[in-house]
Parts: C-alpha cells; sequence; structure tokens
C-alpha cells in the first residue's frame, strides 16, 4: 500500500465521489421533480459537497510540498494534463460552488442558477477526463492500461452515487422511484468493478521490468483486496437494506453505506498507487 501517497489518494477519491455526487444532484435538480422545500434542503445539503471537494484540493496541496506551488502547477494548461487537472478541478468548484451560493443567497435569475448548474456538470467531466489522462503514462505500464480509467469512472459511480443518494435522503425527496433504482445502478458499477479487478490481477504477471514484474509490487495484494472487496460488498448490501424492507432510505442507512464504500475506495487508491512502477530499470 502507497499511504505515503495520502494526499493523492485523498484528492482523487474526494473529488471522484464529489463530481459523481454533482452529477446526479445536478440531474435531479434540472428534472425539477423536487418540491420547493425538497429542493432547499437538498441545496443546504450540497454544502457537504463542497467540503469534500475543498478537502480533497487542500490534501493535493500537500503533494506539492507548498501548497503556494499549486499556481505553478497552471503555468502549462492546455499542453500538460497535470495543469489540465488542476484548472478544470479548479473551474468546476467555481462553477458549482458559485451556483450553490446564488441559491443559497436567493440571488441571480433561474436561468442563470441553471446555466451554472449544467456548466459545473460539464465542467466536471472534463475534469475527471483530465484526471484519468494524467496517470495514463508510457513510462508507468500498470497504471497505463484500461484498468486505470474504469477505476476512476467507477469510483464517481459507486462512490459518488451513494453520497449523493445520502443528500437526497437528508433533503427528504419524495421521488420513491429514484429510491430504488440507484442502488441497482450501483450494483452494476460495483459488477464492472469487480470484474475489471479480476482481469487486472490476472494481467499483472505479464507486466514487468528487468528488476521485478508487477504481481510482486505488493506482497499482501490477497489480504488488501478481499478487505477491499468486502468493503464494497458490504456498502452495496447495506445501500439495498431499504429496498429489500420495501420502505424508505434513512439517513444512518446511507451514512453506513457511504462509509464502507468511501473506505473500500482509499484502500483500492492506496493499492493503485502501490502498483506505481517505470520501465526500464
Amino acid at each position: 500500500m502507497a499511504w505515503h501517497e495520502w494526499p493523492l489518494i485523498l484528492f482523487t477519491v474526494l473529488a471522484q465521489t464529489a463530481v459523481g455526487a454533482y452529477l446526479l444532484l445536478g440531474g435531479v435538480i434540472l428534472k425539477g421533480k423536487l418540491c420547493v422545500g425538497a429542493n432547499y434542503r437538498l441545496n443546504q445539503a450540497m454544502f457537504f459537497l463542497w467540503v469534500l471537494m475543498g478537502l480533497g484540493f487542500a490534501a493535493s496541496t500537500m503533494h506539492l510540498g507548498s501548497p503556494l506551488r499549486a499556481f505553478n502547477a497552471l503555468n502549462q494548461v492546455g499542453s500538460s494534463w497535470l495543469s489540465n487537472e488542476i484548472f478544470t478541478g479548479s473551474v468546476f468548484f467555481a462553477l458549482g460552488g458559485g451556483y450553490w451560493l446564488l441559491e443559497m443567497l436567493d440571488k441571480g435569475n433561474e436561468a442563470l442558477r441553471k446555466l451554472l448548474l449544467a456548466a459545473g456538470m460539464l465542467v466536471g467531466i472534463a475534469f475527471m477526463y483530465s484526471m484519468i489522462k494524467l496517470y495514463l503514462l508510457d513510462t508507468v505500464p500498470t497504471w497505463n492500461t484500461v484498468y486505470t480509467p474504469i477505476a476512476f469512472v467507477m469510483t464517481m459511480l459507486t462512490s459518488g452515487l451513494i453520497f449523493g443518494h445520502l443528500l437526497l435522503t437528508g433533503a427528504q425527496h419524495k421521488m420513491a422511484g429514484l429510491d430504488r433504482i440507484l442502488p441497482f445502478v450501483g450494483s452494476l458499477a460495483v459488477a464492472i468493478s469487480l470484474t475489471a479487478l479480476v482481469s487486472q490481477l490476472i494481467g499483472l504477471g505479464d507486466i514487468q521490468t528487468s528488476v521485478t514484474t508487477a504481481s510482486e509490487l505488493i506482497p499482501n495484494m490477497a489480504q488488501l483486496q478481499v478487505i477491499r472487496v468486502g468493503l464494497l460488498l458490504g456498502a452495496l448490501a447495506v445501500w439495498f437494506i431499504p429496498n429489500l424492507m420495501n420502505s424508505r432510505p434513512g439517513v444512518p442507512v446511507m451514512v453506513v453505506s457511504f462509509g464502507l464504500v468511501f473506505l473500500s475506495e482509499l484502500v483500492g487508491r492506496g493499492i493503485f498507487y502501490g502498483l506505481h512502477m517505470t520501465v526500464g530499470i
């Protein structure tokens, strides 16, 4: 486990969770099915989404040694995926946060707010694309595979959807159909994640340098993956409890589900960074 990379582990997982939740909540708000009270409560709850995003950016600056170096990382926007990632992430934060602030202060017309909301969703997707491209490095064969975009997108879906569902539950929304369907969407994402995981583990033995093979980078890989998968399946099981009991989800159930999936994603991302290796010696 590459826990020494904890700033990047936190940043990537928190950012992907925030974007996934924002896409869900943005879609719900733009659809216009919420009553006035639920819409207001949901916008209040979105405060916690920006807390996650803020914590992610704060953690990312620790990777730079000095937070002031973050400005230097913007010097090559358009030609560097690192600069693109930071730029699109900052614009996403600004657009989404601007929408939330206008809603909370009841400023600006509805068209402007929806424009900011939709623009934030589009830039959030660009942010995720930039993050994926940043890690598809020719010199790091363990990352330069299809499993990197799959892992990042599935984190956005599973962790993001559960967190978004938690905020919707806290806002006391009335869309029972959404409560029923979201766990099934999450289970599909989990199935894709597990299929990709098995395929990736099989292929690690084929990635090697003159010094080592990828399968030898993390000696306790099997134990870590069991923990990761167990937490992920546990989150999914808790998420399904309201469906099985034919009831609406409560905040405590969603908090437990999100906590389990978030821990699972942290373990998975630690494994991801632990698999870092370069070509050559």
